[in-house]
């Protein structure tokens, strides 16, 4: 996605056109499209930047494929959580314009460091959808090379990539990779629960104090797990980085315009040595927090209701179809592309091996180590006692 600069002149077909000083019904969410899908040219936030984008029609399709890519093959992978195929999954269901926006909003020097949820970004930055799959099936540790496609690993630890993206993002500085279009700049994504976390103010305070090139996007999908955005902050989250020195700016999250335009916004301002800056992707998380929860236990149906009614999905399409920049051969066949990529990614889940148990000493140490050495002796010599007995 080359195009969508902030600021930049706005082309393509859209109904009517308007410049808002902010979106409909909360003045601090910067909105480009709206739920009903019709198309906003213009906006200015409560940081007083303009924010626009500006797409082809092929490149709006392009949004349109991601987001539903990657809903299908999330949906996929629940799936095969719920049929004993995965331990684990942490769905992003209602979330995909966040990471879809965001991620295409990275260019190819950028680097991110992701949650456990961030299967969108992961997509578009060019990995194998199956490879988090091995992580939460157990066969490996993850299997991506952070260095080839700069995207570090999966991060369990809530917030604690806030800290690795601020040590990364202070390295690019000191290394004088920033000034200029071709500099770099660092994205690390975490949710509202983790604004509670200490690595993540203390990660505020480090990044601002050295002028990190980092972008903190939080994804507020309104639940840290059970407890409510309330219980979390009295203020809303992007207010908090004022705090720390450097700006914030809420986003409307299920806007994958707006988010681009957002987040494209401040990766340039980093890379361009203007410092770290906080952006709160105002969204939702539509299913459970992971296959291990069960939201009805929290939240009531209507407020569900009222969310899916907001679907990043569903506005993206009928912006599509306002503007008749798609008709119903283009969805049908992005329909069947993604059920294609679903299947396939099924069949290659369950032809995984099942590895050794052996080989959980591989990889520990570089360069191997003799304690090390030791252990791997008595786990095989306590697993060999297992053979030919009726246990």
């Amino acid at each position: 996605m080359a195009k969508g600069d902030p600021g930049a002149s706005t082309r393509g077909r859209r109904a009517a056109p308007r410049s808002r000083k902010a979106a409909t019904g909360d003045p601090e969410l910067v909105q480009l499209l709206t739920p009903s899908g019709e198309r906003i040219d213009s906006v200015t936030g409560p940081d007083g930047v303009e924010y626009r984008v500006d797409f082809t029609d092929e490149e709006y399709r392009g949004l349109y494929r991601d987001l539903v890519l990657v809903r299908k093959l999330d949906a996929e992978a629940t799936a095969l959580q719920r049929q004993g195929e995965l331990g684990l999954w942490a769905s992003l269901l209602g979330q995909e314009a966040a990471q879809v926006g965001s991620g295409r909003a990275l260019r190819a020097q950028d680097m991110a460091f992701p949650t456990y949820r961030e299967h969108g970004v992961l997509y578009c930055r060019g990995i194998d959808p199956i490879m988090p799959l091995g992580l939460f099936r157990g066969v490996d540790q993850g299997g991506w090379d952070p260095n080839e496609f700069k995207f570090n690993m999966y991060t369990i630890v809530i917030g604690a990539q806030t800290l690795h993206a601020t040590g990364y993002a202070m390295g690019v500085a000191m290394d004088g990779k920033t000034g200029g279009e071709d500099g770099e700049a660092v994205i690390a994504y975490f949710g509202d629960g983790a604004t509670s976390q200490g690595d993540v103010n203390e990660a505020f305070v480090w990044a601002s104090v050295f002028n990190a090139p980092l972008v903190f996007f939080c994804q507020n999908n309104q639940y840290a797990i059970s407890e409510p955005l309330e219980r979390q902050t009295r203020v809303p989250l992007y207010r908090r980085a004022a705090g720390f020195g450097f700006p914030g700016v809420r986003v409307d999250g299920n806007d994958v315009l707006a988010t681009y335009a957002v987040a494209r916004h401040a990766l340039d301002n980093a890379r361009n040595g203007q410092g770290p800056s906080l952006i709160e992707a105002y969204t939702y998380r539509m299913g459970a927090h992971t296959t291990s929860d069960d939201p009805t236990r929290y939240r009531i149906a209507s407020e569900v209701e009222a969310w899916q009614a907001k679907d990043p999905i569903a506005r993206m399409k009928a912006f599509l179809e306002r503007e008749k920049i798609a008709d119903s051969d283009f969805f049908a066949e992005v329909d069947e592309q993604a059920r294609r990529e679903a299947i396939d990614l099924r069949e290659r889940v369950l032809a995984m091996p099942n590895p050794e148990p052996v080989t959980m000493f591989d990889h520990v140490y570089p360069n191997g180590s003799p304690l090390l050495d030791e252990q791997r002796t008595q786990f095989n010599r306590y697993f060999d006692s297992f053979e030919g007995s009726a246990h």
